[in-house]
């Protein structure tokens, strides 16, 4: 799917200069950092509801039960 990203001059320069020191385009550069925040926040996701079914799991049995 075709995008497009407003970003600011620094940004973009960042961008740019990520992409030369990596040896990658600026969309590849882009396309990694995004699967890198997404996969991060989804683990930290798993993580949450992984702690709350182990803390509340008295509550979880008592609504299953409701």
């Amino acid at each position: 799917m075709a995008m497009t990203l407003r970003m600011t001059d620094e940004l973009t320069e960042a961008l740019r200069q990520t992409s030369e020191r990596e040896g990658l385009s600026m969309q590849a550069v882009a396309v990694r950092a995004i699967e890198e925040y997404t996969s991060r926040h989804a683990h930290l996701r798993d993580q949450l509801l992984s702690t709350l079914v182990v803390e509340d799991r008295a509550v979880i049995a008592r609504l299953a039960d409701a």
